[in-house]
């Protein structure tokens, strides 16, 4: 069965939900999911062993959470080249946290990437829960 991490930072538990029904896509298709906020993320060997990553951010102040920011330079040591990815996030105004971690593991980790990032603003909107189930689903169609 093929495994997939989550990674997420969240500033008040949005992300974190967005991060859920992305994983529940992906189980959806048969694939193990771990999900993990960033800040239990301390070595590479912490990301090291998936099929696909997953990584995600609240947008605050135009910024991903500093958490985030941290696993991403543990992350670029881990040796994810050619692995499958997708990143998403919460915002409120903006939206660069997922746009951000996206354009990295794709051009930095030389990633497989699904089409783009997830953006939602909560994962309470109309349509919402869907498109991130749907996003978990297009991630796992990468790792059949």
């Amino acid at each position: 069965m093929p495994k997939a991490l989550i990674v997420y930072s969240s500033r008040t538990g949005e992300t974190r939900k967005i991060g859920e029904l992305i994983a529940e896509g992906l189980r959806f298709s048969m694939v193990d999911v771990t999900l993990k906020d960033a800040s239990e993320i301390k070595k590479e060997a912490d990301i090291s062993g998936y099929d696909a990553y997953v990584f995600g951010s609240s947008t605050y102040h135009g910024e991903m959470m500093n958490s985030m920011k941290t696993m991403l330079f543990l992350a670029e040591k881990a040796g994810l080249s050619d692995k499958k990815g997708g990143s998403f996030g919460s915002y409120g105004w903006s939206g660069e946290a997922a746009e951000r971690i996206f354009d990295t593991m794709k051009n930095i980790y030389s990633m497989d990437m699904v089409a783009g990032p997830l953006m939602l603003k909560t994962a309470a909107v109309e349509g919402g829960m869907k498109m991130a189930q749907s996003y978990g689903k297009e991630l796992a169609s990468k790792i059949a």
